[in-house]
């Protein structure tokens, strides 16, 4: 009897769990949604167990061979390959240095060149200017100069010609000309004195011998 009633009558548990969600939907029917999300989170976890279960075993890998001892012939051989091999890097290696060294020294050599070059030039072009301008302050000079001298030379005359006319008509000064014959000699002067003027023509015999 008492399996017949565990069998027709519902769960009590189940009861309990329809009563509670109809309490929750009545009270807040938002909450119901977080109700079917903790549901269905359950379901995905139950699944995933299942399947762990349902997976089978990996094989597990087989343990690594261990390591024989070789003979001593053997050893030997291999080490002088890796002798030979270490001196075939280090040759290659000193090679490729030396290669860089003078590659860097054959760069650095026509740096220098380029720079005694560039240097060179700046300063050409430096003593060009300078000798330019050097020619044109003198020629500037120079012009300058030949203004002052023509100036003076200007002056000078200038007053060369009015000191020469006071001193005539201070001192005064002559001129005339002369005629001269077998017989006599024949004078015209004209003789100024400041605002004075004279003047004097003769005739002078010679003395004739018989």
């Amino acid at each position: 009897m008492g399996s017949k009633c565990c069998k027709s009558g519902p769960d009590k548990d189940a009861l309990e769990k329809e009563k509670l969600k109809d309490e929750i939907i009545k009270k807040d029917p938002d909450e119901t949604t977080v109700l079917k999300e903790k549901e269905k989170k359950e379901k995905g976890k139950g699944k995933e167990k299942e399947k762990k279960k349902e997976e089978p075993l990996l094989p597990t890998p087989p343990p690594p061979p261990k390591k024989t001892k070789r003979p001593d012939q053997e050893q030997k051989a291999i080490k002088i390959q890796a002798w030979w091999r270490g001196t075939l890097v280090r040759r290659t290696l000193l090679h490729a240095a030396l290669r860089a060294c003078i590659i860097q020294h054959w760069w650095k050599v026509t740096l220098a060149k380029l720079l005694e070059d560039r240097r060179r030039g700046t300063l050409e072009f430096y003593a060009q200017q300078e000798w330019a301008v050097v020619k044109l302050q003198s020629l500037v000079r120079m012009w300058r100069i030949r203004l002052r001298y023509w100036n003076l030379l200007h002056a000078v005359r200038i007053i060369q010609i009015y000191w020469r006319w006071h001193n005539c008509h201070s001192r005064g000064f002559f001129h005339g000309n002369y005629d001269l014959t077998a017989t006599h000699l024949g004078l015209e002067l004209e003789i100024s004195l400041g605002s004075q003027m004279c003047q004097i023509t003769d005739s002078i015999p010679f003395p004739i011998k018989n």
